[in-house]
């Protein structure tokens, strides 16, 4: 229960900070379930919709992890689907601790919350909604997939106007 307060507070946190952050044009996180983990199969999907092909937006991954999270990375796939249906998938490694085990994120309690850059001035070409799915690509070794995946709390992603800080 004192997980689920914590985990309540950094949410609610994140809401009243990017809701003040008028550079922000989409922020969302999706809670994974802590008893179950994060299956290899599950996707997490975001839908934005984009009107202005014309403005520039950096685009953020977020990531909060336990503490206790066993390992100092992320590995994801990322699928995008664009308006006109194509599709492209990106592999993405999310460093979370450096070398000595220290975690990068900004701490709260035992969670830690990542920001991490994914694409700098980017253009959505096409207006129209577009689909995010976020899948964990974690394995040990070369083939076993770790399945469920412990102790990431959240995934999320941050859509900024670029140049506007």
């Amino acid at each position: 229960m004192r997980l689920l307060f914590k985990i309540s507070l950094c949410a609610l946190s994140l809401c009243f900070f990017t809701s003040c952050n008028k550079n922000v044009f989409y922020s969302k996180y999706e809670r994974i379930d802590e008893n179950k983990g994060w299956p290899a199969k599950q996707l997490i999907n975001f839908e934005v919709e984009m009107k202005d092909t014309t403005q520039l937006y950096d685009v953020y991954i977020n990531v909060r992890n336990a503490e206790s999270y066993p390992y100092r990375n992320l590995f994801m796939f990322l699928h995008t689907r664009y308006p006109n249906g194509d599709m492209s998938i990106d592999t993405i490694e999310c460093i979370l601790a450096n070398e000595q085990g220290h975690w990068l994120g900004k701490g709260m309690g035992d969670l830690y919350d990542n920001s991490i850059l994914f694409k700098k001035n980017a253009r959505f070409k096409q207006a129209g909604k577009y689909t995010f799915a976020f899948e964990q690509t974690m394995r040990y070794g070369n083939q076993n997939e770790i399945d469920p995946l412990p102790l990431i709390m959240d995934v999320g992603i941050s859509i900024e106007k670029a140049g506007a800080n």
